[in-house]
């Protein structure tokens, strides 16, 4: 996470890229080339272009909650002082999945995975402990109803 984000300028073309890979993150090349009207060579450079600037992955995306025993929990905190420093530092902790800074009662909210529920009372815990850290709820997810990451990108 960096502490300032680059405006990276799309086209149509680049759109098209991306909205292609959200629906088929595993489509060869020659079909997307096929798809927006440019070479195989053309889109490989605006892939890597792509994922270097951070515009986007290509990534596996599980749902944690089938794969046995383990606890994910949105939590909400609120921050004594600089919201970007807190968030910094969590986002380092290797069980916070996604964080973002919010409007509202929180100032970040925040997805973990914990192995089971006595890591998760040690997380919350450990975030309650901190100085930085005002208050945290913690929303425990009992079951995924939905998860696309198709938000394009007009």
């Amino acid at each position: 996470m960096s502490n300032e984000r680059t405006i990276t300028t799309l086209d149509d073309k680049d759109r098209t890229i991306i909205e292609l890979l959200q629906a088929d993150g595993r489509m060869p090349f020659t079909k997307v080339a096929a798809e927006v009207g440019l070479t195989e060579g053309a889109i490989r450079q605006r892939v890597q272009r792509l994922t270097d600037t951070g515009v986007m992955q290509i990534v596996a995306v599980t749902d944690p909650l089938s794969l046995g025993v383990r606890r994910v929990a949105m939590i909400g905190a609120r921050v004594a002082g600089d919201a970007e420093a807190t968030a910094l530092a969590l986002a380092e902790m290797h069980e916070v999945e996604y964080l973002v800074a919010t409007t509202g009662r929180y100032d970040l909210m925040f997805e973990v995975v914990a192995d089971d529920d006595a890591h998760l009372l040690r997380l919350l815990s450990q975030l309650r402990s901190r100085t930085d850290i005002v208050e945290a709820e913690a929303f425990s997810c009992l079951r995924l109803f939905k998860q696309t990451f198709s938000w394009g990108a007009r």
